[in-house]
């Protein structure tokens, strides 16, 4: 059987991590490109961390990342 494919769009965009407890699937805060200096101290403080994704989301990014 042929290996499965990897999307490498998702690769770049999702951190998969796996523990005893489950996994968690974490996404970089959306705006982070340029045009920051506007941002309230508050916004950039929060755009500094990563969110975990949705359920129903966490399970099509497991599936396009076979391997991780």
């Amino acid at each position: 059987m042929p290996k499965m494919k990897t999307h490498k769009g998702t690769t770049k965009r999702f951190i998969v991590k796996r523990s005893k407890k489950g996994i968690k699937v974490l996404k970089r805060h959306d705006g982070q490109d340029h045009f920051n200096s506007r941002e309230s101290g508050n916004t950039k403080r929060n755009k500094r961390s990563d969110n975990t994704v949705s359920l129903p989301l966490q399970k099509i990014v497991i599936k396009a990342l076979p391997y991780s």
